[in-house]
């Protein structure tokens, strides 16, 4: 268990293992919810999306197209490295 002191501005600050525990960095969020008697529930905010929001993701129209037997010469010439 963890204690959190608040600052006179009515701030507290997480120690790193916490963070760590919760899985986030500087510029992530917390989302933070009230349950009774005075409790509260802390966790990382989750990204928000689906598998269909990254297909195509990396097409470039204007890019060269490849044949299968190109991309796997570049695959294992990169697994040759």
């Amino acid at each position: 268990m963890s204690t959190l002191t608040i600052t006179a501005k009515g701030q507290v600050t997480f120690r790193k293992d916490v963070l760590l525990h919760l899985g986030v960095t500087p510029g992530k969020k917390l989302e933070v919810t009230k349950l009774p008697n005075g409790q509260l529930t802390v966790r990382a905010e989750r990204a928000v999306g689906n598998i269909n929001n990254f297909f195509g993701c990396l097409h470039d129209p204007a890019g060269p197209v490849l044949s299968i037997e190109a991309m796997n010469e570049v695959i294992a010439a990169g697994w040759a490295r």
